[in-house]
């Protein structure tokens, strides 16, 4: 079993920083890629950044490029997002997500992913 586990996500308020953390644990394995996603009251779970393990290629939604940094931890499969500039609209439950498998494909889709954390809130207040 591979578990994610989030942290980092609170209350800020519009313009502030957050740092979300992604740390895995259970079976040892290699991450090819890993991902954050969100989700909004009421709306889809959307990508917001990915990171390729070997090469560090770094992929980002439209929404949140120039704000927010995906990053690969010292420690194997742990990731970090950093957020800043926050708006309202940030507003949502932020995923993480990876992917074992080393064919490549797109990661900006769900389907991409092999293991999820359980969520970490964030709120951006105006």
């Amino acid at each position: 079993q591979v578990q994610l586990v989030e942290s980092g996500g609170g209350l800020v308020q519009a313009g502030g920083s957050l740092r979300l953390s992604c740390a895995t644990s259970g079976r040892t394995f290699s991450s090819y890629a890993m991902g954050w996603f969100r989700q909004a009251p009421g709306k889809e779970r959307e990508f917001v950044a990915a990171i390729r393990w070997s090469s560090g290629s770094t992929y980002y939604a439209d929404s949140v490029k120039g704000r927010f940094t995906i990053s690969r931890g010292n420690t194997k499969n742990t990731t970090y997002l950093q957020m800043d500039s926050l708006k309202p609209e940030d507003t949502g439950v932020y995923y993480c997500a990876a992917r074992e498998r080393s064919i490549i494909v797109v990661l900006s889709i769900a389907q991409a992913y092999d293991y999820w954390g359980q969520g970490t809130q964030v709120t951006v207040s105006s």
